[in-house]
């Protein structure tokens, strides 16, 4: 076989004749802006990928506060349920919060300043 005959191909396309050949390509073109815009479109828009990891971030840290809540509301209840009926928690809280004390008891204040 001649060898003369076959076009011989250069398998090496240089970076700026790669990119006048793609500029040439109207297709070429619109498929790409278009896809380059469904893109951005789908990172950085409204229901995009940043917007709905900030979503669940949000909502973790929501449910974190909704479950602090919950069990601050818990003891909360426990608390006001022992008040209603037990005398020793009555007293303690008379106590701790106001300072009372009984008949012929002495009370200790420590002074808090800081030098």
């Amino acid at each position: 076989m001649d060898s003369s005959f076959y076009r011989k191909f250069s398998h090496r396309i240089g970076l700026g004749r790669a990119l006048k050949k793609f500029v040439r390509n109207k297709k070429a073109m619109a498929f790409t802006f278009v896809g380059v815009v469904v893109l951005v479109y789908g990172v950085l828009g409204n229901h995009g990928i940043v917007q709905r990891l900030r979503l669940q971030h949000e909502k973790a840290e929501l449910e974190r506060k909704i479950k602090a809540s919950t069990e601050e509301t818990k003891q909360l209840q426990d608390q006001s349920r022992d008040l209603d009926t037990n005398m020793k928690a009555i007293e303690k809280v008379a106590r701790e919060r106001y300072g009372m004390a009984r008949q012929g008891e002495r009370v200790y204040r420590a002074n808090d300043s800081t030098r």
